[in-house]
């Protein structure tokens, strides 16, 4: 049998000879066969070949928007738990960070739901339309953040992925009873599901401990428990998200085939970058969610994180792309009416329940607007890109002028004003026009 080298490698005549690969950023003609370097073959099995800027844009954008998830969703976990002292703020957000990540790993059922569910895979969807729905749901997440609002991440990507494929490639791109199915009947049922198990499940806590001694430090301890096993749940529902993003843009690329899952490197750096953002903090939403919506006791964020948690998990076996900030959202409202008060702060209620209903639509406009830019060429999503910073960056700004973090973060959200008093020619004081 006749044995010719090819480079470093011995190959059977007549063998075909292996493919080029070509790295990100690299000319096509580097990978020639019998030149290339082992590292060359490892971004191989990684599915990393032939990927273009426009897609490494679009996976740099998608990994920032899961960044953006982190500290949006921090609150999910937890903000009770903060406002109770069951942990110090730092403690607590560096806990979610590392489960965050470790749920990632748990599931990909989520991530299909979106590479494969949402959108019709064969519409002829492009990187730039993708591009396009992460910069308005992005450009929402932080709006919310700003204002200390706990919306919802996950629809802010559904919206945007839905505007930006009508934009793209027109309705028939978009599988509609798949978000009917498992999006908005989930939005609708899971926060009030949530709800009613922590209202019950906090009654309960107050039955049972009815006259024993200490038991708010019991239930402390429980929340220490109760609010890591949100954070496992939420690494296992929202990380997904971005993964599913990534994996369909690998689709549309032509990197990966209609159905394939999301190889491991887009799992362990979505699960990285939510775990960054959750480590950042979110300090105004954990605010608004810890003592905004209600006053809670340990027994009532005990049992309210228990109850998110459960839904949270169940819907993630399921594939279900629901909220997780509608579901602890609901938990925290039902444990405040199944507290002792049962008093919930109806005006932060209303505002929450106001920009749920929002968040959808309003990243499908912003993302269609993108689309409709990115669509005509180079110069369009450089257009979208630099919106998408100078959006980010005002936003960041803005936020710096009252500041919320570890230090403050359970403090009132009633911002003071200082009004000029004058003294009036018989004493009396008067307020300065």
């Amino acid at each position: 049998m006749e044995i010719r080298r090819i480079g470093n490698s011995r190959a059977t005549h007549g063998t075909p000879t292996p493919r080029p690969v070509n790295l990100p950023f690299t000319k096509a003609s580097y990978g020639r066969p019998g030149q290339q370097r082992q590292s060359d073959h490892f971004d191989d099995c990684l599915g990393m070949e032939h990927i273009t800027f426009l897609v490494a844009v679009v996976i740099i954008t998608a990994l920032a928007f899961d960044f953006t998830n982190g500290f949006h969703d921090t609150a999910n976990a937890m903000a009770t738990s903060i406002a109770t002292g069951a942990l110090k703020p730092k403690v607590a957000v560096a806990i979610a960070a590392v489960l965050n990540f470790a749920g990632a790993f748990l599931s990909v059922k989520v991530a299909t739901t979106i590479s494969g569910g949402i959108v019709n895979e064969k519409a002829g969807l492009q990187p730039s339309i993708i591009f396009a729905a992460l910069v308005g749901a992005i450009l929402w997440n932080l709006l919310t953040w700003l204002r200390g609002l706990p919306s919802s991440s996950s629809h802010a990507l559904y919206g945007g992925l839905i505007g930006a494929t009508v934009v793209g490639v027109g309705f028939g791109g978009v599988n509609f009873t798949t978000v009917v199915s498992k999006i908005l009947i989930p939005a609708v049922a899971s926060p009030i599901i949530a709800g009613l198990a922590s209202w019950g499940a906090t009654k309960l806590a107050y039955l049972i401990t009815r006259g024993a001694p200490s038991t708010e430090k019991g239930f402390r301890r429980g929340q220490m428990f109760s609010s890591s096993l949100i954070s496992l749940a939420h690494g296992t529902n929202d990380a997904q998200k971005t993964m599913g993003i990534i994996t369909l843009t690998l689709i549309s690329a032509g990197q990966l085939h209609k159905g394939d899952g999301p190889p491991t490197w887009v799992i362990v750096s979505a699960g990285l970058a939510i775990a960054l953002g959750t480590y950042m903090g979110g300090w105004r939403i954990i605010r608004s969610m810890g003592s905004g919506l209600a006053d809670i006791r340990p027994p009532q964020g005990f049992a309210s994180e228990t109850a998110a948690a459960t839904v949270i998990l169940t819907s993630s076996h399921m594939g279900y792309g629901l909220s997780t900030t509608q579901v602890c959202s609901g938990g925290i409202m039902g444990a405040g009416l199944g507290g002792p008060s049962g008093k919930l702060r109806w005006g932060m209620v209303r505002r929450m329940v106001s920009t749920w209903g929002l968040t959808l639509p309003a990243a499908a406009v912003v993302s269609g607007v993108a689309a409709l830019v990115a669509e005509q060429g180079d110069w369009g999503v450089a257009v979208v890109g630099v919106a998408l910073v100078l959006g980010a960056g005002s936003m960041w700004l803005i936020s710096r002028r009252q500041p919320v973090h570890a230090g403050n973060v359970n403090d009132s959200d009633t911002a003071t004003v200082d009004i000029p008093v004058t003294a009036g020619p018989t004493g009396q004081t008067t307020i300065a026009a």
